[in-house]
C-alpha cells in the first residue's frame, strides 16, 4: 500500500538545512549574518556551490526581517535556533515548503504530496502544515486506502460467492446476497 507520509522528515531536512547554512554563511562573514552579507552570499561560490547555501540565503535575505527578532541587524545563531523552534510548532505555509524543501534532500514526491493536499492537511485551517497534520493526514489517507480495498476484496468474493452475475442484477448489494439461485441463472 506504500510508504506512510511523515512530516518529520519534511521539518527535520529544513531544520538541517538552515542550521548547515546559517553555520556555512557565518563562516564566511566576519561582521556576522547581516543582510547585505547574505546578499553577497548569493553570488560567493563558496556558498552557491553548496546544496543548501544559495536557497536558504535568498530565504534568510527575503525574510531577514522575520528571523532578525531583536533587530539589531545581525541574525545570530539563537535567531536561527528560534526560527527554527517557531517552525516546527508552529509549521510551514506553502512558500516555505517550495522555497526551503528542494535543498532538504526531501523527496519531490513528498513535497508535492504536502503541496497538492494542503488545504486538507491543514486541519485547523491556519495556512501552516506542522509534521503532526501531515503525519495524520498520512494515516488517514492509509486508512481509507485500506477500507476501500477491504471493501474491493468484499464485492469480489461476494461476487465469487454468489456467481459472476452482478452486472445483471440493478438493485444493492444486500438485496443481490439474497437473490433466488433461479435468478441468477
Amino acid at each position: 500500500m506504500g510508504k506512510r507520509l511523515d512530516g518529520s522528515s519534511l521539518f527535520s531536512g529544513i531544520s538541517s538545512g538552515l542550521s548547515n547554512s546559517f553555520s556555512l554563511l557565518s563562516s564566511q562573514y566576519s561582521d556576522g549574518l547581516t543582510l547585505d552579507n547574505l546578499n553577497k552570499a548569493l553570488t560567493n561560490t563558496n556558498v552557491t556551490n553548496t546544496a543548501y547555501g544559495a536557497t536558504f540565503a535568498s530565504y534568510l535575505s527575503t525574510n531577514f526581517n522575520n528571523v532578525d527578532s531583536n533587530r539589531d541587524g545581525v541574525i545570530s545563531a539563537d535567531e536561527i535556533q528560534n526560527f527554527m523552534n517557531n517552525i516546527a510548532t508552529q509549521g510551514l505555509t506553502r512558500e516555505q515548503i517550495i522555497a526551503l524543501s528542494g535543498a532538504t534532500g526531501m523527496t519531490n514526491s513528498l513535497q508535492e504530496t504536502v503541496l497538492s493536499h494542503f488545504d486538507d492537511i491543514d486541519t485547523n485551517h491556519d495556512g501552516k502544515v506542522t509534521s503532526q497534520e501531515i503525519s495524520q493526514y498520512g494515516v488517514n489517507s492509509m486508512a481509507e486506502k485500506q477500507k476501500i480495498a477491504d471493501r474491493n476484496r468484499l464485492i469480489n468474493n461476494m461476487s465469487l460467492f454468489y456467481g459472476d452475475s452482478i452486472d445483471k442484477y440493478e438493485g444493492s448489494m444486500l438485496d443481490y446476497k439474497y437473490m433466488d439461485d433461479n435468478e441468477n441463472s
